[in-house]
């Protein structure tokens, strides 16, 4: 699409704070030059749920905070159980259409701290529980690189507005690969940190027994960086925390690894993984053996049905929770005749299992982290698809009432197969986008670090980055 020249240029986040800190330009001009860059994109794409520009206005109007990493940044925030005070906080369903966040989250107000400028909240499909970015609320986010296909789910208004470059970088969260997913999908970073390593209050304490964590979808790897460097920090009252760091993440992007053993796994059963996929990660190989690590092949400890329905029982038990929370809150029982197929057929498998089964859930998946932390021993990182398919098509991952939820599974884990697993063990993992398809389409390649080890993936990654930089290919649809 033909688009106006961007009248305020910029690489990444940290690049045009540096340019507001030097005077170049004011956090005004680049809030309106953001509004303008969302309104050429945003038909084509429907990444936003609601814009906030005149409080964005009133903060970008405020002195410039010294030291603040990301004085006059703006962002989206994702429109997902993060709370942004006096915003909508439909979590993507109907049944919440008209709620509100009463407060800031913590991390919102870590992220305000860091200078960040807010400027709206992100689609999400229905209590984040599909890979594509699509709800009856809101209709369906379209990918920039190819509107006809999906941008990924479920921070996938996030990646879409990162990838058409309306922003350097945008929130997300991440319960079974909710960044890394769109990340691949739209040809950007995503990284999923340490569990605890980002605080998820106050409203609750964890998310779906602890497997799901926020952070953020950036164009560059030093912003995801500095985003975790300024957000990232149990707060008092925390169940857990993930471990204490020395010194910056940032440091680590421009420290270049050395050479690390990967164990590479290229599908995992029952689900085949797509000739495109296996064509990135085989390049993703070339490129890590050139730059002096060793790959070899593994195999991960798991039976996949098995985790995915041990996992479902924790969601099915959460979703119950929460609906029974919203009738609280609401004084009536929560209208399920609202709800979407998805998350009913979730409800009716699993939305009423006994406390027993799921504190057995819990144990499981805890027994699975300690397997996958034996298999680190063997291996610095682990190398997979991120996807076991490029970008479907938009409706592809829809599903009906009569549906099982066997059928559920076999739908979304044939396209992402691998994500998840890393949320259940709480170790961080990342999405990079090193290959494209023949047809221009998007393929991340998804590396797993051992528990805290955040570092380490950055470290990799800015390596990756500096000798194939991705920042340079944009989608048709986009607003430069």
């Amino acid at each position: 699409m033909q688009n106006l020249a961007s009248t305020v240029p910029w690489r990444d986040g940290l690049d045009l704070a540096e340019q507001i800190r030097k005077g170049a330009v004011t956090p005004l001009e680049v809030l309106d030059d953001t509004i303008a860059r969302l309104e050429r994109v945003n038909p084509a794409l429907n990444a936003v749920v609601e814009t906030l520009f005149e409080t964005a206005r009133e903060t970008a109007r405020r002195p410039v905070v010294d030291g603040a990493p990301f004085a006059g940044v703006p962002t989206f925030i994702k429109d997902l159980f993060m709370p942004v005070a006096g915003a909508r906080m439909t979590n993507g369903s109907l049944l919440c259409e008209r709620a509100t966040g009463p407060l800031d989250g913590e991390l919102i107000r870590r992220l305000r701290k860091a200078g960040l400028v807010i400027a709206g909240t992100t689609t999400s499909p229905e209590f984040g529980t599909s890979y594509s970015t699509e709800s009856r609320l809101f209709g369906a986010t379209r990918n920039p690189w190819s509107p006809g296909r999906t941008a990924g789910g479920s921070s996938g208004g996030a990646a879409a507005l990162v990838a058409a470059r309306v922003v350097p970088f945008a929130h997300g969260n991440d319960g079974g690969g909710s960044l890394r997913v769109p990340a691949s999908c739209c040809g950007v970073f995503g990284l999923k940190p340490t569990r605890g390593r980002v605080p998820i209050g106050p409203l609750v304490g964890e998310g779906w027994a602890g497997m799901g964590i926020n952070h953020a979808v950036t164009l560059s790897v030093r912003d995801s960086a500095a985003l975790l460097d300024a957000s990232a920090g149990a707060a008092p009252g925390d169940p857990y925390a993930a471990p204490a760091q020395d010194g910056r993440f940032l440091d680590a992007v421009s420290r270049p690894p050395k050479s690390l053993r990967i164990g590479l796994v290229r599908s995992l059963a029952p689900w085949p993984t797509h000739p495109d996929c296996l064509a990135a990660i085989d390049h993703t190989v070339r490129l890590c053996e050139s730059l002096g690590h060793r790959v070899e092949g593994t195999e991960l400890p798991v039976s996949a049905p098995e985790f995915y329905d041990t996992v479902f029982t924790i969601i099915g038990a959460q979703t119950r929770s929460l609906l029974t929370m919203i009738g609280a809150m609401s004084g009536h029982p929560a209208d399920e005749s609202l709800l979407e197929a998805r998350t009913r057929i979730l409800l009716r498998a699993k939305g009423d299992v006994s406390g027993a089964a799921y504190a057995a859930a819990v144990d499981w998946i805890h027994a699975l982290g300690r397997r996958m932390a034996a298999l680190f021993t063997d291996f610095d990182l682990l190398l997979t698809p991120t996807l076991a398919k490029p970008p479907v098509a938009i409706g592809a991952l829809d599903m009906e009432e009569a549906q099982t939820l066997d059928d559920l599974i076999d739908l979304f884990h044939s396209f992402s197969p691998f994500t998840a697993l890393f949320n259940a063990t709480g170790q961080p993992a990342m999405s990079v986008p090193l290959h494209w398809t023949a047809d221009g389409l998007p393929v991340g390649s998804h590396f797993a670090a051992p528990f805290g080890e955040e570092k380490l993936l950055f470290s990799l990654a800015g390596q990756l980055e500096s000798a194939q930089p991705w920042s340079g290919r944009v989608p048709p649809v986009n607003a430069l």
